[in-house]
């Protein structure tokens, strides 16, 4: 088994087809079906099962598949590193919505003026494409609101955020500080969208307390989301860090809810296979 093999394996199970596999590697496709064939005998599984053309992975396939990634993305990290000490070293760093909105730029400003010669990619999703981008190895780290559910990442809390209530002027609650949650029956709400954490945390409370709400407007964009409550189109849940501005000026009124604490932490999540380079060291000890 070899560094090869693996390769070979990962774009199989990607593109769920050898002639695909073949034609993306520059290489034969009996050379793919032999790699995999070999693959096979050495650990004495099947990897794939066929069906309707295509290729799946079976359970060992899937499991292989999970080191595999972290195996080859550690080897290529070893490889640049090796050979190009002197170049400029790549940290890829998720984000989810309201932590991109709101902290990241500020963690980020930290981060690089202790280390410069680390150059950061971001990307910002909400928080379950997050996790599916740790799982394939797509990103190397990511700060998230709300905890993630796969075993295979690590989880650790870097800080508590406050999730607070808003409304306009025009709205009827401006004004008011303080709402029982048996208040917002049948309001308006300008939600996030499904798989954000902040809706997922503002859900659980609802059912929680049996209050059924109109969900009015949805959106993945924090600040449309923003710009809706100063119109007073409905009441939205945003993190405190993103109205701060908002509320000074007072185009926008926090309203507290007299039940419940919307007080949520934010994590720093990384893959428990994840091959800790100085560079992510280096994350990871500015977060603390």
């Amino acid at each position: 088994m070899s560094i090869r093999h693996l390769r070979i394996f990962i774009t199989v199970a990607s593109l769920q087809n050898m002639s695909a596999a073949a034609e993306q590697l520059f290489i034969t496709q009996p050379s793919v079906s032999q790699a995999i064939k070999e693959l096979e005998q050495y650990y004495g599984v099947r990897l794939f099962e066929r069906l309707s053309k295509k290729l799946y992975l079976t359970q060992s396939g899937d499991a292989l598949l999970k080191y595999a990634t972290h195996l080859i993305q550690s080897f290529d990290e070893m490889e640049t590193m090796m050979k190009n000490k002197s170049d400029v070293i790549s940290l890829r760093i998720g984000a989810s919505i309201t932590v991109g909105g709101s902290l990241i730029n500020r963690i980020l400003n930290e981060f690089n003026e202790q280390h410069p010669k680390i150059k950061t990619q971001v990307m910002i999703r909400n928080t379950r494409k997050i996790e599916r981008l740790l799982l394939s190895s797509k990103l190397d780290v990511a700060l998230v609101e709300g905890k993630v559910s796969s075993k295979d990442l690590i989880s650790k809390s870097v800080y508590e955020d406050q999730l607070i209530l808003v409304v306009g002027k025009q709205h009827p609650f401006y004004g008011c500080d303080k709402l029982s949650i048996y208040d917002l029956q049948g309001q308006d709400i300008i939600a996030r969208e499904e798989g954000s954490g902040t809706k997922i945390i503002f859900d659980n409370i609802l059912k929680e307390y049996r209050v059924d709400v109109f969900e009015r407007w949805s959106s993945s964009d924090t600040l449309s989301i923003k710009q809706a409550a100063i119109q007073s189109r409905g009441i939205a849940i945003l993190s405190s860090l993103v109205v701060e501005e908002d509320l000074k000026k007072g185009t926008l009124h926090k309203i507290a809810l007299e039940e419940v604490s919307l007080s949520r932490e934010i994590y720093v999540v990384y893959h428990k296979n994840k091959f800790l380079s100085d560079s992510l060291k280096y994350f990871l000890d500015c977060l603390h």
